[in-house]
C-alpha cells in the first residue's frame, strides 16, 4: 500500500520504515501513527521479512507530537483532547498488557531495531522506547519533553522508563525533560549502542543482516514475547512458560535445522518453523 508519512521497504529479509516528514523533524501526526502500525503488522505478517528497522528521514528521529496538533488541542480547551486520550487508551487490538497506541510493538513477533538518528523528543522518545534494541547516532539528542509542555508522563512512558534506566534516572528525566545526549543515553542504559551518524544505518542494517541470517525466526519470536511478558509474571510463572515451550521447540523444524547445520558446518536455513 501507499504511504504518506512513512516509507517502507523490505531488503534481505530486512523491513525499514522510515518516518518520512524530515522538514518537521519527522514529528509525530495521527497520519503517521496509523502508518507506522500498519507497516509494523504488515512486516509482522510477512514471511520474507525477519527484522524491522524503525528509523526516521533527514537530521531527526522524530521531534515529537507535531506542534499543530498540540496547538488545535490547546485552542479547544481539551475537546480534542478528550478524543485523543479516549483514542490512546482503547483496547486498539492489543493483547493482554500491551494495549493502547503505541504499546503494540511487543506484540509484532519480530525484533524492532530502533535506528534514532537524531533529535528523538517527547512523543518520539516514547516511541523510541518501545522498540526492542535502540541504536542511537553521537549526534542524537533527547528528551522527554512533557513536562515543559505542561503535560505528564505520557502513553505508558513511566512504566517503560523505569524499567530501562532506573527509579532516579526516570524521574530525573521526566521532571526535568532537560536535554540529554547519546552519550549519556548509553551510560544510563536508555540505548544499547552509540554510533557515528553516518555509519548508524549500516551498523544497523548489519547487525539485523546477522539476525536474519543465522537466527531461528521462530526462537526470536518465541523469546521476545517470553521477555515482554515476563514483566507480569512472577518467577514462578516464566519458568513454566519457558518448560512449555521447551517441549513446543524440540518439535519445530528450525530446532532441526539449528542442530543439522551445526553438525554438518554450514549455514543455517531457518524457515522460522
Amino acid at each position: 500500500m501507499g504511504y504518506e508519512h512513512i516509507f517502507y521497504e523490505v531488503k534481505d529479509r530486512i523491513a525499514t520504515i522510515t518516518l518520512n516528514r524530515p522538514d518537521k523533524l519527522n514529528a509525530w501526526t495521527t497520519t503517521m501513527g496509523h502508518e507506522v502500525r500498519q507497516a509494523m503488522t504488515e512486516a509482522g505478517r510477512d514471511e520474507a521479512v525477519r527484522v524491522i528497522v524503525l528509523t526516521g528521514a533527514g537530521r531527526g528521529f522524530c521531534a515529537g507530537a507535531d506542534m499543530g496538533l498540540l496547538s488545535d488541542i490547546s485552542a479547544t480547551q481539551g475537546a480534542a483532547a478528550d478524543d485523543i486520550a479516549a483514542r490512546a487508551t482503547a483496547a486498539d487490538g492489543g493483547q493482554g498488557e500491551f494495549r493502547g497506541a503505541y504499546a503494540y510493538f511487543p506484540t509484532i513477533p519480530k525484533p524492532i531495531i530502533g535506528a534514532l538518528n537524531g533529535a528523538t523528543a517527547g512523543l518520539g522518545l516514547v516511541v523510541a522506547l518501545y522498540c526492542d534494541l535502540r541504536y542511537a547516532a553521537d549526534t542524537a539528542v533527547f528528551t522527554t519533553a512533557f513536562s515543559r509542555r505542561g503535560l505528564i508522563a505520557e502513553h505508558g512512558v513511566s512504566w517503560m522508563l523505569p524499567r530501562l534506566v532506573g527509579l532516579q534516572h526516570a524521574l530525573d528525566l521526566l521532571l526535568s525533560a532537560r536535554k540529554f545526549d547519546a552519550a549519556e543515553a548509553l551510560r544510563i542504559g536508555l540505548v544499547n549502542r552509540v554510533l557515528a551518524h553516518a555509519e548508524l544505518l549500516a551498523s544497523v542494517r548489519a547487525d539485523a543482516q546477522e539476525l536474519a541470517e543465522f537466527v531461528s525466526p521462530r526462537s526470536m519470536g518465541v523469546i521476545k514475547r517470553q521477555l515482554w511478558e515476563a514483566q507480569f509474571q512472577t518467577l514462578s510463572e516464566a519458568t513454566a512458560v519457558a518448560n512449555d515451550e521447551m517441549v513446543k521447540s524440540f518439535g519445530a523444524a528450525d530446532f532441526k535445522e539449528g542442530v543439522a547445520h551445526f553438525l554438518e558446518k554450514r549455514a543455517p536455513r531457518f524457515t522460522g518453523r
